[in-house]
């Protein structure tokens, strides 16, 4: 018998395994149309369905009022890095950039080519444990066009868990990790922008949710595929989307809607972090460099105190069927994510897989 593979990978990440079988079931001959889904037009009356079915699960998903719209924009976040201050600034102004880790870091990088970003560092070092600022106490410029932050960075495993209530500022946010893990006010930005491949389905897509208000005729140096208002005038169509991911997306919406919608999965995460978070801290060799406060329940990172016993670790789960926890190339050590996709089973397995290396190698 097959032995059962858990996948930790932080993005693309897992899909879930109704999805999955869905995908198979339907791929060759999708909805009895004698041709597969990555076959079809994008323009064709079946194709059509999927678009109206996105929209509307993600609208009831995350209780989306008309005063937005939603963008399928292709690529990942970091076409979103250019797009925003390129639609929504020129040259000449200023933006906040609040800096928690290494992906809002970068997105303040891409914007110092189009506006001038005010660098905002939150991340302090507090007896060892990394800490953030709380949001009343971020040195705001008066005189920014928008705030820019992320929520939940996926290589460091931090997060900010309060929500915005800035006055008088667009307010946006990379919610690319995520996105329909956990309840948000929607009201409270102006710009949300997630790539698709960690909860909300393949690599290939971004979402953008948008004020209707901030849609308006960009500058002409802005790339047609970048212009929001080009996006939106064409219902995200300017030219051929990805079908296959956009089509991944919406079964992936749905099943998030099935299994319960964000209610479901805010408490889900919340456990499968907490047990994991419980181990590590609970342990003679395992340890978290995030204060309590700031930690991811998305992505959970940790360091083996004795660093030789890496690549043991990383072989063994490997064998275990416990895949890809390896960290990020920029701070090394250990990572599990676990986006809404990944099932209590999983994480147990995880666990369990922990205790029992730790029994083995806590001598050495």
């Amino acid at each position: 018998m097959k032995k059962k593979i858990y996948n930790f990978s932080a993005g693309p990440a897992m899909l879930p395994d109704e999805v999955l079988k869905e995908i198979k079931k339907n791929f060759l001959n999708w909805n009895n149309i004698g041709a597969s889904i990555i076959e079809i037009s994008h323009r064709s009356k079946e194709f059509y369905n999927i678009i109206v079915n996105s929209k509307k699960y993600l609208n009831e998903l995350l209780n989306i009022s008309d005063k937005y719209t939603i963008l399928f924009c292709q690529g990942g976040a970091r076409a979103q890095f250019s797009a925003i201050p390129m639609n929504l600034l020129d040259q000449f102004h200023c933006a906040d950039y609040i800096d928690s880790g290494y992906w809002s870091y970068n997105a303040m990088i891409e914007a110092k080519k189009y506006c001038v970003p005010n660098h905002i560092n939150i991340k302090k070092n507090t007896d060892g444990q990394i800490t953030l600022l709380k949001m009343e106490d971020w040195p705001i410029n008066i005189n920014s066009d928008y705030i820019h932050y992320c929520p939940n960075e996926t290589i460091e495993g931090i997060a900010i868990h309060e929500e915005p209530n800035f006055k008088n500022k667009i307010v946006v946010g990379d919610f690319s990790s995520t996105l329909l893990s956990r309840k948000i006010n929607i009201e409270k930005y102006d710009l949300i922008y997630a790539s698709a491949q960690k909860n909300l389905g393949p690599s290939g897509i971004t979402i953008v949710i948008i004020k209707k208000k901030l849609l308006k005729n960009s500058y002409p140096f802005v790339p047609s595929i970048l212009d929001y208002k080009k996006i939106f005038d064409s219902d995200s169509m300017f030219n051929t989307p990805v079908t296959f991911s956009w089509y991944v997306v919406s079964l992936v919406l749905k099943w998030a809607k099935n299994q319960g919608g964000i209610d479901f999965f805010e408490k889900n995460n919340y456990r499968k972090s907490h047990l994991l978070y419980q181990t590590i801290d609970n342990s003679t060799i395992y340890m978290n460099t995030v204060h309590p406060n700031n930690r991811s329940h998305m992505n959970i990172t940790f360091h083996l105190r004795n660093p030789n016993l890496n690549d043991i670790f990383l072989q063994k789960s490997h064998e275990a069927g416990l895949k890809f926890l390896k960290g990020h190339k920029v701070v090394g050590g250990l990572r599990a994510s676990i986006y809404n996709s990944m099932t209590m089973t999983g994480v147990k397995k995880l666990i369990q897989f922990m205790k029992n290396f730790e029994f083995k190698f806590k001598r050495i």
